[in-house]
């Protein structure tokens, strides 16, 4: 995914920074993209799974009475409820427990093809960068969605954010990857799909 210049932070994201400053400062040690080993890959598909099994999607509105109100699910009251937004939070949060590192794992603001504006969590790998996601449970390579990407944030600042240059045409041949089939970096090293079996 090639970035552009700094551009606006979502509101929703810079209230969140107000209230989380330990999550939107300049980040500390490498900012290389990961390298995609079976045990990241199973990382990323169960995150995803999980927490998209775990939250009971409902707007900001219903939740907490305002249009943009970006939070992590767990502290929305007794029940696992949130948006889009709060899927990535928590998806983000679980996956630098599991040790990835946070400039690996970067918020995305993408439009669906409806024009409706989304966000999913978009991990850099050496791969390419892969999309998890509340609307799926598989994990696709950015390329393979239907989105226009918008922004992310920057690998270097948590609490800035960079715009996304139009992607290339997708290069035929590239095949989906099986989780039980593909066990190694050599067999994932020419996929964009990464499934569940």
């Amino acid at each position: 995914m090639e970035t552009l210049g700094l551009t606006s932070q979502p509101v929703g994201h810079y209230d969140f920074c107000r209230r989380y400053a330990q999550q939107c400062r300049a980040r500390k040690g490498a900012t290389a993209p990961l390298r995609l080993t079976p045990k990241i890959r199973h990382n990323m598909l169960r995150v995803n799974a999980a927490v998209n099994n775990t939250i009971h999607a409902a707007t900001d509105d219903e939740i907490y009475g305002r249009e943009e109100y970006w939070e992590y699910p767990d502290k929305a009251g007794s029940k696992m409820r949130g948006d889009c937004e709060d899927y990535v939070l928590l998806k983000q949060r679980e996956l630098q427990k599991r040790g990835l590192p946070a400039a690996a794992l970067l918020i995305t603001v993408v439009r669906k093809p409806d024009g409706e504006a989304h966000a999913v969590l978009s991990v850099r790998t050496e791969d390419g960068d892969f999309i998890l996601d509340n609307l799926r449970d598989e994990v696709l390579n950015w390329q393979e969605t239907e989105y226009h990407y918008i922004k992310r944030q920057s690998i270097r600042h948590a609490g800035l954010w960079v715009g996304i240059a139009p992607r290339p045409a997708l290069k035929p041949g590239i095949m989906q990857a099986k989780s039980g089939k593909a066990a190694n970096a050599g067999s994932l090293a020419s996929t964009r799909a990464i499934t569940r079996p």
